[in-house]
């Protein structure tokens, strides 16, 4: 990394892209600090990078949490020069069927969390000139989702606050990238109960795949990366055709699945 980062926060950092996203960071040689619920695997991620790291023990729904990984982002005696917003709950099946607790905390995590850490950040980075904010979003964010709704229209916030704020600072030097990968080899397809089969393995992106690709254009100073052939032409074709033709198709795939 070329532009002055020194060290990183990363949300979701004990999992999957999170994870990824840490040892790639480490491997250039970026100062991390470690945000999720388990301390355990935190402290054993930490255990094996070769760069110093901070381990920050936090749930992104509690109020309690949001606010001491907002002081930390915002802290100027240790200052963060890169933000990742990774951290994301899922859930899928009707809405009908989908427990109240488990939206209002998705909710919590993929917008209320992300939108306070970027505001958070932004302050310090735009006076220092640089630095800036990866949030990883989703190519779920292209096309209503249904049967995975809730999650879905966060992602679609995740994607048009992200590109707006890209906008906005853009001129100041501090950039802010969208990551939005598709389906990926991670446990979060377990945790949310994704449907067995509902996403065939061969058309999965591997974890590292995904930070590499999004590091790189975040280095580039690009607003949106998409990773991997597959997942472009997904959004592609999203572009392309009608929200009625995409939902009913998407509907279709998933219903055998969740019915």
């Amino acid at each position: 990394m070329s532009l002055r980062i020194r060290r990183a926060l990363v949300t979701g950092a004990s999992a999957g892209i999170g994870t990824a996203l840490v040892r790639a960071l480490a491997d250039r040689h970026v100062e991390v600090v470690l945000v999720a619920r388990r301390r355990d695997r935190l402290q054993e991620l930490a255990r094996e990078l070769d760069v110093a790291t901070e381990v920050v023990v936090a749930d992104l729904a509690d109020p309690a949490d949001l606010d001491r990984v907002a002081a930390r982002v915002a802290d100027t005696a240790a200052p963060v020069d890169l933000v990742v917003n990774d951290a994301g709950l899922g859930a899928y099946g009707p809405l009908s069927g989908q427990d109240p607790a488990r939206i209002q905390a998705m909710l919590d995590v993929n917008v209320t969390a992300l939108v306070r850490l970027t505001r958070a950040a932004l302050p310090q980075l735009v006076a220092r000139g640089g630095g800036g904010i990866i949030n990883v979003g989703s190519t779920a964010a292209y096309q209503p989702g249904p049967y995975s709704a809730v999650y879905g229209a966060s992602k679609a916030f995740v994607r048009s606050f992200t590109e707006a704020v890209h906008e906005e600072v853009r001129a100041s030097g501090v950039r802010v990238l969208l990551l939005a990968p598709g389906v990926t080899r991670t446990e979060f397809q377990a945790v949310a109960s994704v449907p067995e089969g509902a996403f065939p393995a061969a058309l999965t992106s591997h974890p590292g795949q995904v930070a590499s690709a999004g590091l790189d254009a975040f280095a580039a100073g690009r607003a949106v990366c998409v990773p991997g052939t597959l997942e472009r032409a997904v959004v592609a074709g999203s572009a392309l055709l009608p929200s009625s033709a995409t939902r009913r198709l998407r509907a279709r795939v998933l219903r055998r699945y969740v019915a």
